[in-house]
């Protein structure tokens, strides 16, 4: 015996979506050069979408929408989601604990570009044309030219700044000189005893005195620390404008470039766009690559249903299908004042050929859910034949003689009631067996 749930459901693949393709940074119009799918094809991470001006859009796994193009410095969680997906595809990323566009997201975007055969964007121009590739004036190596000059500039105000700093040893010891001999001659006129000549004598010592103070002091070197300030002002601004550049040339992803799509794999089911064509609104229709039967119960039964539960429906080819119960949840905003609620119940098909799964998809199929059974042959009896006895316990009225009408009332213990019938585990008292005639509706 066994007990089934019995439903119709709709075969469909799952959550499908529209997919619109960003194209605000491409410049011009944005024609589709080539990579067009066909109806049928599966997109992983890592799958070109399309090839819109020259360039791919990169299918990634995730829930956020593409919304501006990312770039070494911003952050956001759009740029948690990239890291994230590079991060699930094996590619560098940086730590997962930042939402910071680093140079380690840009290593890893670059070689996600590399490892789908396309040159990796390197400059952060608005366009699509302008992102797939460097300039002809390399803005890094003219920032390095100029640190470079900077560097030269302030080398040599610092060399002009310590040569006006450095004392004239000739002027100071010409000054020592000088205090020398007028200190002698000074002596000479004092021993004379000339007033006149000491006087002389002390006014050329005053003098030589004043020479050396002069030949020793610290110079005015104002103008010179000047030039050094200037000069490593402008190493600092050219040290500044060579990180700038450099950032800019790591690779950056362009916003008409990546398609997040969550639940990977998916299938396309229709594409809207051709070679040549312009993108213009809705480019393809995807959906889940799993075909599944989406049908609705009661609760009542629902409540016989979880996920593994087996099933099985008959295919267009006339052979019978397994299936699998995925998911049983209630269906929003259902149920009536007395609180009766349906449930959407979501089966996976196995094992399916591609001729079934082509002729399955958008039919709708009787599905069959077991959901308690006996193992092998069991006793059973009729249900309208069980009655219940004063103590709460189950009997049934057997016919002994049919001519006499006796009958017994033998006490059992029941199991899987299924299709009007109900098992009969174990006798309590009495005899009964197979073929047994049984009282009903008593």
């Amino acid at each position: 015996m066994s007990n089934t749930v019995t439903t119709r459901g709709d075969v469909k693949f799952a959550d499908s979506v529209d997919v619109k393709l960003e194209t605000g940074d491409i410049g011009g119009s944005p024609v589709v050069t080539g990579q067009v799918p066909e109806a049928g094809a599966i997109f992983n991470p890592g799958s070109i979408a399309l090839e819109v001006v020259g360039r791919p859009v990169i299918v990634l796994p995730g829930d956020l929408p593409v919304y501006r193009t990312l770039r070494a410095g911003l952050s956001g969680p759009d740029v948690l989601q990239l890291k994230q997906a590079l991060a699930s595809m094996g590619f560098e990323s940086g730590s997962l604990d930042s939402n910071m566009y680093d140079s380690s997201t840009a290593a890893g975007v670059k070689a996600l570009y590399e490892s789908v055969g396309y040159t990796p964007p390197t400059s952060t121009g608005s366009g699509a044309g302008a992102a797939a590739g460097a300039s002809s004036a390399d803005p890094v190596t003219q920032a390095q030219n100029d640190v470079q000059s900077a560097q030269q500039n302030l080398a040599q105000a610092q060399s002009g700044l310590a040569q006006a700093q450095a004392p004239n040893l000739v002027e100071q010891a010409q000054a020592d000189n000088t205090v020398r001999e007028a200190q002698r001659a000074l002596n000479t006129a004092t021993a004379a005893g000339d007033p006149n000549a000491i006087a002389a004598a002390n006014d050329a010592l005053a003098l030589a005195a004043l020479q050396q103070s002069i030949a020793y002091a610290p110079k005015d070197t104002s103008a010179e620390i000047a030039q050094v300030t200037a000069a490593q002002s402008a190493l600092n601004m050219a040290q500044e404008a060579l990180a700038n550049a450099q950032e800019s040339a790591l690779t950056s992803l362009p916003a008409s470039e990546v398609l997040y799509l969550n639940s990977l794999p998916r299938r396309v089911d229709e594409v809207s766009v051709k070679r040549g064509g312009v993108l213009n609104g809705v480019a393809m229709t995807v959906s889940g690559a799993t075909l599944q039967i989406v049908s609705t119960v009661s609760k009542a039964d629902a409540e016989l249903l979880k996920p593994g539960t087996k099933a099985e429906f008959p295919a267009p080819d006339d052979s019978t299908v397994s299936a699998e119960v995925v998911s049983v949840e209630p269906q929003k905003s259902t149920g009536d004042k007395k609180g009766t609620t349906s449930y959407d119940v979501v089966l996976a098909p196995k094992d399916l050929t591609e001729s079934q799964l082509t002729a399955l998809k958008g039919t709708n199929v009787k599905v069959t859910i077991p959901v308690s059974a006996t193992d092998g042959k069991v006793l059973a009896v009729p249900l309208a034949a069980v009655q219940a006895g004063p103590g709460g316990e189950s009997r049934i009225e057997v016919l002994l003689d049919a001519e006499k009408q006796e009958t017994k009332l033998i006490t059992v213990e029941t199991g899987l009631a299924a299709d009007g019938y109900v098992e009969v585990k174990a006798v309590k008292d009495g005899a009964f067996g197979s073929g047994d005639p049984v009282v009903v509706g008593r």
